[in-house]
């Protein structure tokens, strides 16, 4: 690797899920786009021809209209050959099939348990994490055994547990975890700060924010646009649209809300959430806004099938095909993400603020030390710092902190293959609604359902 202070060339990345279908090519896009780095990534994956087909489309990004660095890409068989070596470890990885992910989501339907992701709590986000940490396990080894001094960017859910399992392995690691519900809040407070107080021209870095909590149930202590608090705002907003920000884009977009959850929670605690509603009514009661498909509807955010997963999937690999062939050219275009102004950053061509997932060092003293949280981060030349930023509001306190111990509880467990201590976390989550028989029924049927991926469990 050369760094000359204001270029950085010969970076090597490891992209452990490299035959990714979607995320790849977008972080693909983000790294032709900059003008100031420039390497070779290479991409390992389980399934190593969608890791080929991967290459051939990576390399097509040299040439894209809008390219402004070369990236050489390349599939490999073995994960040491993408290790070895490496300056940044990208891990985003799908854990089991969307088979699997059917009965996570839609098994508990039938005790009256409703999930709108179902990849983080809950149910499904349970289960889940009982394949994916052996996985992370392996990988941490990897690291630790192949690159040990890279950088490592997670982006797999359940995010918490992933980012916990590869400093609970490897100790040592420089490993983050990076989510984007907190960008998506910054973008509505953006259209409150319009609307309300009649700003213009706004992005929404122009929307400074000091998130707490854990992954996908943060929580924003203070919003301010151009030097104006924004929680008066917020809270006018959130009297003048009691029913939801109008608009009803979230009837055909299984992704979007009117951001009914969001703001009603506000109402309740006094505190701005900052995740989306699909993720933030999975860490509530039951009851409160998954009792039924018909309360989803009433709150306007949807349930995402997973059967909308697997027609989805059909379409981004008939993309691929396309892309491959070079029936469709590959296009260069702003995703919103951070990581590559991450990497920058960490190289030291630029300095970021921006909220990351890390075991607490103080960030958030009523929190467990070592607990995952997520709050907001400085990063500089080969430098990661947590911004310390200040304990949980009392009124939304004790919901985050039962998530937490859920979480730190429930990671105990899975690194132990402790499947009764699984099982007591699982009966305990907010969602699981049912009697004790029925929830136990539940997770003994969810585990056989996804039997091939617990082969280290007694079950």
């Amino acid at each position: 690797m050369v760094n000359d202070g204001k270029t950085v060339s010969g970076i090597k990345i490891a992209y452990i899920g490299g035959g990714s279908r979607g995320w790849a090519w977008n972080f693909m896009s983000d790294l032709a786009s900059c003008h100031d780095i420039s390497g070779d990534v290479y991409l390992y994956d389980i399934d190593l021809d969608a890791a080929k087909k991967n290459e051939i489309i990576g390399n097509k990004f040299k040439s894209a209209k809008g390219a402004n660095s070369v990236w050489n890409y390349k599939a490999v068989e073995h994960v040491g050959e993408a290790l070895t070596g490496a300056d940044f470890v990208i891990i985003s990885i799908l854990p089991g099939t969307f088979d699997e992910m059917e009965s996570d989501v839609h098994a508990p339907e039938k005790y009256g348990i409703y999930q709108s992701v179902g990849d983080t709590v809950g149910p499904g986000g349970i289960v889940r994490a009982m394949r994916t940490v052996p996985m992370y396990e392996e990988i941490a080894e990897n690291i630790k055994k192949y690159s040990p001094d890279a950088w490592v960017i997670n982006y797999t859910n359940p995010m918490t547990l992933c980012v916990k399992t590869l400093y609970r392995v490897f100790p040592g690691i420089k490993a983050f975890g990076c989510c984007h519900e907190v960008f998506g809040t910054q973008w509505f407070l953006k259209s409150v700060a319009e609307e309300t107080l009649g700003f213009t021209g706004l992005d929404r870095h122009d929307i400074m924010v000091n998130p707490v909590g854990v992954n996908h149930f943060t929580w924003l202590t203070s919003a301010v646009c151009r030097g104006t608090d924004l929680y008066p705002a917020y809270s006018e907003y959130c009297k003048k649209y009691p029913d939801g920000r109008p608009g009803d884009k979230w009837k055909t977009d299984t992704f979007s809300s009117s951001e009914c959850v969001k703001m009603d929670l506000f109402k309740r605690f006094g505190v701005i959430a900052a995740a989306g509603d699909r993720h933030l009514a999975e860490f509530c009661e039951g009851k409160w806004y998954l009792e039924s498909p018909e309360r989803v509807a009433e709150m306007h955010f949807g349930l995402t099938t997973v059967a909308w997963r697997k027609k989805d999937l059909k379409d981004r690999l008939a993309r691929s095909a396309r892309l491959v062939s070079g029936e469709e050219e590959v296009s260069i275009r702003g995703t919103g993400e951070e990581g590559v102004n991450q990497i920058r950053a960490l190289l030291g061509l630029t300095e970021l603020v921006t909220n990351v997932n890390l075991p607490n060092r103080g960030q958030i003293p009523n929190l467990p030390l070592g607990a995952v949280v997520e709050t907001n981060a400085v990063f500089r030349a080969g430098s990661l710092t947590p911004v310390l930023a200040g304990e949980l509001p009392a009124s939304v306190y004790p919901m985050i902190a039962r998530v937490c111990g859920q979480q730190e509880r429930l990671s105990e467990c899975l690194a132990a293959r402790d499947v009764e201590g699984i099982f007591e976390v699982f009966s305990n989550d907010p969602l699981v609604t049912c009697s004790l028989k029925d929830a136990r029924a539940l997770f003994d049927e969810m585990c056989r359902n996804t039997a091939g991926y617990l082969g280290e469990y007694d079950i």
